[in-house]
């Protein structure tokens, strides 16, 4: 009986801190959350920079003007190297393009159109061994204060640990709607796609083909929805390790640099926009939309069933769930996801 109350006491007394550990670690998810909000703001600024990359033709390297060399290859036709000087790369005749990031800079690029509504696939090898510190982004964005944006970011870990998939939307400027997964396999083994649907009724988050989020038109409830902002492509590589890993606490080990993301197999369906005519090449006021089917897709039930499952086994947050950022209540989309 003494032995019992013995042990009883020491389990009581060793209470207070087990639930001050407890309470540490959730503090600390939760900060890692608010401070990866200012990813998109931090990395905008980073690629507004000018630091800019253009090719010069040889038969212009006396003229004043600079323009863009084009040949044959997919990543040649559709994107540009925006910034990193010769840090991003496009080899194979323009069917492969690698990022690199490096203790001096990183790199991105962007395509040269907009679009209004597109379903868009990479495939994309991430960094690997250890990528602590380092962010890889694959997203559409407009521009301006109160821009759209829909974003793939992957927020690189010490070796041996997982990837942080991190998906966010911005509506006319308003964002914090993140979620959060660890990935089921090794992204940095092999290529994988990652896919973006976005069409008037909704947006879907794919990553080799399976649904992994859902975000509906929540118009009716008064939620505004990326239906009036073109948007073009973008993806970078670049180093955030005051936060991007574990919360900063594990930095960059420059000694592995440089960091080398890898990306083939573009393909994309959707609406061009024009400047010059402040137009779409769809008409989505007039179905059919023929061969754009894409343009009215919905996930189906056993679609939002399997992606429910995938969910519950790896998504590690969920704004729509988090009541100590949101102690007034979720946001009003949520009833609709």
């Amino acid at each position: 009986m003494a032995r019992f109350s013995s042990s009883s006491s020491r389990s009581r007394s060793s209470l207070p801190y087990i639930v001050l550990l407890f309470v540490a670690a959730l503090f600390v998810f939760k900060i890692d959350v608010i401070i990866s909000q200012t990813f998109s703001s931090a990395r905008r600024n980073l690629e507004n920079t000018p630091n800019r990359i253009l090719v010069k033709s040889k038969s212009q390297e006396t003229d004043d003007s600079i323009r863009v060399v084009l040949v044959n290859g997919t990543f040649h036709r559709h994107f540009i190297l925006s910034w990193g000087d010769d840090r991003g790369k496009i080899h194979e005749n323009g069917e492969l393009l690698t990022l690199s990031l490096d203790k001096q800079s990183g790199s991105g690029f962007q395509s040269k159109k907009e679009y209004l509504f597109a379903k868009i696939d990479m495939q994309i090898k991430l960094v690997p061994g250890n990528s602590a510190g380092t962010v890889t982004t694959f997203y559409l964005s407009s521009q301006g204060n109160k821009h759209d944006e829909i974003d793939f970011e992957f927020l690189g870990n010490s070796t041996g640990n997982p990837y942080t998939l991190h998906t966010n939307i911005f509506s006319l400027g308003q964002g914090n709607r993140e979620q959060q997964f660890f990935l089921w396999f090794d992204p940095t083994a092999d290529y994988h796609t990652y896919s973006i649907l976005w069409n008037p009724k909704c947006i879907i988050f794919y990553v080799d083909g399976t649904p992994i989020r859902e975000f509906k038109n929540a118009e009716k409830i008064g939620v505004p929805f990326l239906k009036y902002q073109p948007m073009r492509l973008y993806s970078s590589l670049w180093n955030a390790d005051d936060w991007a890993t574990q919360g900063g606490r594990v930095k960059t080990n420059w000694k592995l640099a440089p960091f080398i993301a890898s990306y083939k197999n573009f393909t994309y369906e959707a609406c061009i926009y024009s400047r010059l005519t402040s137009s779409s090449s769809c008409n989505i006021n007039s179905p059919p939309f023929g061969n754009n089917a894409w343009l009215t897709h919905e996930l189906d039930r056993r679609s939002r069933a399997k992606m429910k499952i995938l969910q519950k086994k790896h998504m590690i947050y969920d704004y729509c769930k988090d009541k100590w950022r949101f102690p007034k209540g979720p946001a009003p989309e949520c009833k609709l996801q």
